[in-house]
């Protein structure tokens, strides 16, 4: 960053030679396309059977410039089926990772205490994945509960910096983007919803 001012680079991008392009590649694109994903998560997370809290945790709550990943903190029923919201994890996970950025999906039971993240793999049951690090592999299907290798502070879990389901709830300062593209378009989503009774 210069002077405030994010950095760009001009990146020539060769087709053939007599079609050459030129495009901007700037840090804040990434910003972007990490903040609709989560919006699209958001979307179809809150329909998925059990959950009862989604947040967003992590450096794209903070004002990082080149976040390297999307945190997801989604708080479940204790008997909820989570086979949609993997499903839902893997698609945000997929779209991150076509542009070299990951995401993970952390997972809370409804007394705040973090269980672990979301499985990412297709198929999830004991024995199917030999270096699968989870305590309980396929236990509980799709909870990765690899507790000795990443826990979250009951602090972050009970109050996140930022609630977007089923009530917007900022708990931090926080940066314009998330505030134009998370914040403002979950509350007219809402509003939709409600003026629809949907």
């Amino acid at each position: 960053m210069l002077a405030g001012r994010p950095l760009t680079a001009r990146v020539k991008v060769l087709g053939n030679a007599a079609n050459m392009v030129t495009r901007v590649v700037d840090d804040e694109s990434i910003r972007s396309f990490l903040l609709s994903e989560v919006l699209r998560f958001v979307e179809v997370a809150r329909r998925c059977p059990g959950v009862r809290r989604i947040a967003l945790v992590g450096s794209l709550v903070r004002d990082k410039h080149d976040p390297k990943d999307a945190d997801m903190l989604v708080t479940v029923d204790d008997d909820a089926d989570l086979a949609s919201l993997a499903t839902a994890g893997r698609g945000l996970k997929g779209r991150a990772q076509s542009r070299n950025k990951g995401a993970d999906v952390f997972l809370a039971d409804p007394s705040g205490t973090y269980i672990g993240r979301i499985c990412h793999w297709r198929e999830c049951r004991p024995g199917v994945r030999l270096a699968c690090d989870a305590r309980h592999c396929g236990r509980r299907p799709f909870l990765h509960d690899d507790l000795d290798a990443v826990t979250l502070d009951r602090g972050l879990v009970e109050a996140p910096p930022l609630e977007l389901w089923p009530t917007v709830v900022p708990r931090a300062r926080l940066p314009g983007d998330v505030k134009t593209q998370l914040v403002q378009s979950l509350a007219e989503s809402s509003a939709h919803n409600d003026a629809h009774g949907a």
